[in-house]
């Protein structure tokens, strides 16, 4: 029943009309800035509580990613929101035609624990840079960071213009029986079908950022040095709780040997010799997830790492040899810091290999020929990617990021969240100084002739 008022509350505050003035929106980006610089302290220390992120991390995959977004937004937000204009046809003439956006009204962010801070603040950008109402649901297995989020939004806004609901799963149910004007969800695969499920109910549009197995690829003209800096990077960034970390890697037969050999090295430069013992390298999130990990690492051939601590919910960066298509590890999405290794002889198997599955989050290529670059991106469907790097383009507001098919749909960042919150109407103002009578009845042989002149 609390969630329910607060909607109509939202409702009711949004039919005000106050969060369609484009100043009035800056305004609240700017307050929202101020107010993450005011409590940056606590936001660290939330992520560390909840996933052992050290600040460096935090600052450069949370926090610093929000304000960066923030700043493009408040930079170009009177662009976006004003009318286009554009070509009006001969045949409806005199006009102007001109598109023109406007906000959806009350939406729902949901988000992960993974990137809990940054999934939640990205998204809730666009809603307001797009002059919408908002309900941000954190994940509760970041409840530290969830609850300096509420702090966050408490401190910046009225509850009728963005709130914060905390909880679990009844509160997710609850959130999902309301009807929103939109909703955006970052989160698993199976969730995002009820999700979507829920949202039909009232024909809600939904915007649904899930993941997937997303493949690295390794040919044998590849800066292996490189490649195993950016894959270890990419790989065990929050110890592989990443959405597009490279899921499993496809290497050439010839150089698998070598770009092991130079992984491991990247793992020891990176972590140490005992990763367990770097003070900076996080945690996995629960005791479900440390158990679901170890099971899909049983039975497999351990190349490097293995080691893992229950106490601390550490496992240490882990690669997996002798993989088969048909191994658990292969099963589902790992969402940790395991990776298996698989080799390929033509990257025609590679191509093939990745088209047969659900479409990824992500792709990642290394490859120095230009030929299967081409290959690659033309044959191969996924939301985004790298060739010859990893992670680093969602690290952007020049650029939209989003899943397709089984990995999600719509996209978000920059240019793209505003346009993702936004409905644009397409209207022709007719002026009445002139009227053709072409289109009306009753017709004629010299009616069709000119409409086929104007109409071409």
């Amino acid at each position: 029943m609390e969630i329910e008022m607060l909607i109509k509350k939202q409702r009711a505050y949004f039919e005000k009309g106050k969060t369609k003035d484009v100043s009035w929106r800056i305004a609240a980006l700017k307050t929202l800035r101020k107010t993450i610089l005011k409590y940056e302290d606590d936001i660290n220390r939330a992520l560390y509580q909840d996933l052992g992120k050290s600040s460096t991390e935090t600052y450069m995959c949370e926090t610093g990613m929000v304000l960066s977004e923030l700043s493009f937004m408040i930079r170009h937000l009177k662009g976006y929101a004003k009318e286009k204009i554009v070509p009006t046809p001969l045949a409806q003439f005199h006009a102007k035609s001109f598109t023109s956006p406007e906000p959806y009204g009350v939406v729902l962010i949901m988000s992960p624990w993974n990137y809990p801070f940054m999934l939640s603040l990205e998204p809730l950008i666009g809603a307001i840079a797009a002059g919408n109402c908002a309900v941000v649901k954190p994940s509760a297995y970041a409840p530290a960071t969830a609850d300096v989020i509420e702090k966050i939004v408490k401190d910046c806004f009225s509850p009728h213009f963005v709130a914060v609901v905390k909880g679990g799963r009844a509160e997710n149910t609850a959130l999902l029986e309301q009807r929103f004007d939109f909703i955006f969800f970052t989160g698993s695969v199976k969730v995002g079908h009820l999700v979507m499920e829920k949202a039909s109910r009232y024909l809600t549009q939904v915007c649904l950022e899930l993941g997937g197995k997303s493949p690295c690829i390794v040919d044998k003209t590849a800066n292996l040095k490189l490649a195993a800096k950016r894959i270890v990077f990419g790989k065990y960034l929050n110890l592989g709780q990443t959405c597009v970390a490279p899921d499993y890697l496809l290497v050439h037969e010839d150089v698998k040997e070598k770009l092991l050999e130079e992984i491991e090295k990247c793992i020891r430069r990176q972590f140490g010799v005992h990763p367990l013992e770097n003070p900076d390298y996080g945690k996995i999130v629960n005791k479900k997830h440390f158990d679901r990990l170890q099971g899909l690492m049983k039975g497999e051939a351990i190349r490097i790492g293995g080691e893992s601590r229950e106490e601390t919910l550490q496992i240490a960066p882990t690669v997996l040899t002798d993989v088969t298509p048909s191994s658990p590890v292969m099963q589902e999405e790992i969402f940790g810091p395991l990776l298996p290794v698989m080799t390929f002889r033509e990257i025609s198997e590679v191509i093939s290999f990745v088209t047969r599955r659900e479409k990824p989050l992500a792709l990642y290529l290394f490859s120095e020929s230009r030929k299967v670059q081409k290959q690659v991106l033309k044959y191969c469907s996924f939301g985004g990617g790298c060739i010859n790097d990893t992670i680093i383009h969602l690290a952007t507001s020049q650029m939209g990021f989003g899943g397709v098919g089984a990995s999600g749909m719509g996209n978000y960042h920059g240019k793209d969240s505003f346009e993702l919150f936004s409905h644009r109407r397409s209207i022709v103002k007719k002026y009445t100084w002139m009227d053709l009578p072409i289109r009306y009845q009753r017709y004629s042989s010299w009616k069709n002739v000119l409409l086929k002149i104007f109409l071409r």
